[in-house]
């Protein structure tokens, strides 16, 4: 392709290069996904000519329609993907092609180049053009956007750059408008010349697509290869489990079957069809910081944004389509958050996307769990921010707990002993580091099953007063716990025979010695076998929130109380041995803090002390 001047060499950005250059130079098994990712890409500038055609109807006065050609070259050896959507500027080339602005580029090439397959992360991390490289040598672009007499041509062999110049006068003819992307395939990739490879791509990956794709063969008419219906307007009776799977794969750019599938139309007050889908695996930027929901809004079958907050942030990991029959046309993105109507929507299903996750942890308890291990975290981000949903969602929750995994706060209620009246949680690092907490043994002692909670967000959710059933969850790490009308699960475990030390004798040398490290010391209800603990006062904040807050520059660690335990030798060896007795404090306090995650303040002197008493105990 001939153009009328100059090209101008522009190198990519510098993860690009290193993309283009995995794509170029790997093989995987899976290369039919370049077609779906352009395919995509087309259909994405179909839709954007539609919507802004809404403001702009002179954009689309040529009367040419929407649509997809897919043009297969043996001649040449040349694939033609061409759409007759918005198309791009010069500006628009370079920044769309020549540089990648998504967040989690940096993820996926580390992810790229581990894996021995990277098709199955292409979608996901939205780099879908430069899969084409997989199967070409040379990618020429022509493109014209919508109301433009400029025609513009990016070109790149997937090297260190690309040019970008004028379109020739014949090319400037062929493309009126939209995009032209031509693939120089290569010499092993010679069956996507095929029509009947095209056509079982084009069935597996894009049969849902909004606009027909016509293929255009070197002889004979052109024809439609795709259904091109909008399935959520479809009755469920019509529709089979594959194209549900078929139509989620297309509508999220996902890879994998979906855990959950949610399609009906709500009729009354407003109308609107929705089709939404749960993931069985984690999408990259699931954790992104703008926690941006996926689910795309269409009016009346015209796509208008796929960022319009259809959901709650919590549940930013459904992927589907809401299509309203009453919203108006021309609504702006701007005007999107503070639709009335569209907040009535958000509320209506929410609820009904929380409704039917319950009835799935219900009657199908498999796929559940398969959303719960990707997304458990994320939905559990709703018990701090969705007061009005709170106990709903902590009916869905699923914790691991002391007696095991996957239960439900029903289950553990239900499972209460005698005269115990709260939930018992513990917040940690790890599962196995909370079950050696001794802030568990006299819960354990009474068989009490207590929550391990270990993601970052249980920190915040749980400094927040709930309740479920009535019954008040509360935690072994902060205010007073009293255990004592629960029975003990063994009667040898009953330790009240044993002598225990002064307590005021005992508390008050600790103090002493202790000043001004902890806010106070008093006896422990939670201990059975270990010497002390850490815990925070019950007006304070838990002390895994505190460390978590404080690891962000947002608060300081506040004077932690500490517990000790009357019975245990080390204790009661203060109020005999005064000469020891600070050194005595000082360990009790430092061992409480290392099983809680910290460390001594003086890694050294707690070091020195620990040998002192070492050699003491040997007699030396």
């Amino acid at each position: 392709m001939t153009t009328t001047a100059a090209a101008e060499s522009q190198p990519f950005q510098a993860e690009v290069a290193e993309l283009l250059h995995l794509m170029v130079h790997s093989v995987y098994s899976e290369t039919d996904i370049f077609l779906r990712e352009l395919i995509s890409n087309a259909s994405d500038a179909c839709d954007k000519l539609r919507y802004e055609a809404i403001a702009n109807p002179g954009l689309i006065t040529d009367g040419a329609p929407p649509e997809i050609r897919i043009v297969p070259n043996k001649a040449a050896d040349t694939l033609s993907v061409v759409d007759t959507g918005i198309g791009m500027e010069r500006q628009e080339l370079i920044d769309n092609l020549g540089t990648i602005a998504r967040s989690g580029t940096k993820s996926f090439l580390s992810k790229l180049t581990e894996a021995k397959d990277g098709a199955n992360l292409i979608g996901q991390f939205g780099v879908g053009f430069y899969a084409a490289f997989m199967v070409a040598d040379k990618i020429v672009v022509t493109s014209r956007r919508a109301g433009s007499d400029e025609v513009w041509v990016w070109s790149s062999e997937g090297g260190s750059g690309f040019e970008i110049a004028p379109a020739s006068e014949e090319a400037a003819k062929r493309v009126a408008r939209g995009t032209e992307i031509v693939l120089h395939l290569k010499k092993d990739a010679a069956k996507y010349l095929e029509a009947y490879e095209i056509e079982r791509i084009v069935r597996e990956y894009s049969d849902n697509i909004q606009f027909p794709i016509l293929l255009v063969p070197e002889e004979g008419e052109p024809r439609q290869i795709n259904s091109a219906s909008a399935l959520w307007q479809r009755a469920k009776s019509e529709l089979k489990p594959e194209d549900y799977a078929q139509a989620y794969k297309q509508i999220a750019g996902a890879f994998d079957e979906p855990a959950m599938t949610l399609h009906y139309r709500a009729e009354g007050r407003q109308s609107y069809a929705v089709l939404l889908f749960a993931p069985s695996q984690k999408p990259f930027d699931l954790f992104q910081v703008e926690r941006k929901g996926k689910v795309k809004l269409y009016v009346r079958r015209v796509f208008i944004a796929d960022d319009a907050e259809l959901l709650p942030a919590y549940l930013r990991f459904i992927r589907g389509v809401i299509d309203s029959e009453d919203l108006p046309l021309n609504i702006s993105r701007e005007m999107l958050q503070n639709n009335p109507q569209l907040a009535q929507i958000r509320k209506a299903v929410t609820s009904r996307v929380i409704g039917e996750l319950e009835q799935l942890g219900d009657k199908e308890p498999g796929a559940f769990t398969k959303i719960w291990d990707a997304f458990g975290p994320v939905i559990k981000e709703g018990l701090w921010e969705d007061f009005e949903r709170r106990e709903k969602l902590l009916a869905l929750a699923r914790f691991t707990t002391t007696s095991g995994e996957k239960r439900s706060l029903k289950q553990i209620v239900d499972d209460f002993k005698p005269n115990q009246t709260e939930i018992y949680y513990l917040v940690g690092d790890s599962v196995e580091r909370l079950k050696s907490n001794p802030k568990l043994e006299s819960a354990r002692a009474r068989g009490i099953e207590v929550l391990l909670l270990t993601d970052p967000v249980d920190a915040f959710w749980t400094s927040t007063p709930l309740e479920f059933g009535g019954k008040p969850l509360k935690s072994l790490s902060q205010g007073d716990v009293d255990f004592g009308l629960i029975p003990l699960a063994d009667d040898k475990d009953d330790k009240k025979d044993e002598p225990a030390a002064d307590a005021a004798t005992t508390i008050a040398v600790i103090k002493d010695a202790l000043g001004e490290r902890v806010s106070d010391v008093r006896a422990s209800q939670r201990l059975t076998a270990s010497a002390s603990c850490l815990v925070a006062g019950g007006d304070a904040r838990d002390r895994a929130l505190e460390r978590l807050l404080a690891q962000q520059n947002r608060g300081e660690i506040t004077k932690p109380i500490l517990e000790i335990n009357l019975r245990h030798p080390l204790v009661a060896a203060l109020a005999t041995d005064t000469a020891q007795a600070k050194d005595l404090s000082l360990l009790l306090f430092e061992q409480a803090q290392i099983l809680d995650g910290e460390m001594p303040d003086d890694p050294a002197a707690f070091a020195s002390r620990l040998n002192q008493l070492v050699l003491r105990g040997l007699g030396k």
